[in-house]
């Protein structure tokens, strides 16, 4: 199918340069940095494209072996659940105000006012550092409330 490169996975994985600045710069702020993890990221996002798997084992229906099924969501090794998972979280980050880096697809910044937020997305892990202790708790408590995440500290 043209268009659909199903052959193709892509992780939203950022460049240590990336994370080398990131950490450079929270350390000259004297910003805290936190990280979170995202339980099972794969099923928040949703695919784009009509994709049919056919029927799991033990799973198959009576007398219609021949039927398939169509993902709605992305799964655990389908290569596009990356993408889908980044889809997600990019439109959401976006929603709050967030702008995305020109060097660095995967960093986010937001500004307001004397506040500073920043964020980098590597797989299915985000590191974040705002410059303020009560916005810090602020931020990951929407992103636990929006996806099922856990602050590592």
């Amino acid at each position: 199918m043209e268009g659909i490169y199903f052959d193709e996975t892509f992780t939203p994985v950022a460049r240590m340069e990336a994370i080398q600045i990131f950490l450079a710069y929270a350390c000259s702020r004297k910003i805290k940095v936190y990280q979170m993890d995202v339980k099972s990221a794969f099923l928040n996002g949703e695919s784009d494209e009509e994709v049919y798997i056919k029927q799991p084992e033990g799973f198959l229906l009576f007398e219609k072996e021949d039927y398939v099924c169509r993902l709605k969501k992305a799964l655990y090794g389908f290569k596009q659940a990356l993408r889908a998972w980044y889809a997600c979280l990019d439109g959401y980050l976006h929603q709050q105000g967030f702008k995305k880096g020109t060097t660095d697809s995967n960093f986010y910044v937001q500004i307001d006012k004397d506040n500073l937020t920043i964020v980098e997305v590597y797989m299915d892990d985000i590191i974040f550092g705002i410059n303020d202790d009560r916005l810090s708790k602020n931020f990951a408590t929407k992103m636990q409330s929006e996806f099922e995440m856990s602050l590592l500290g």
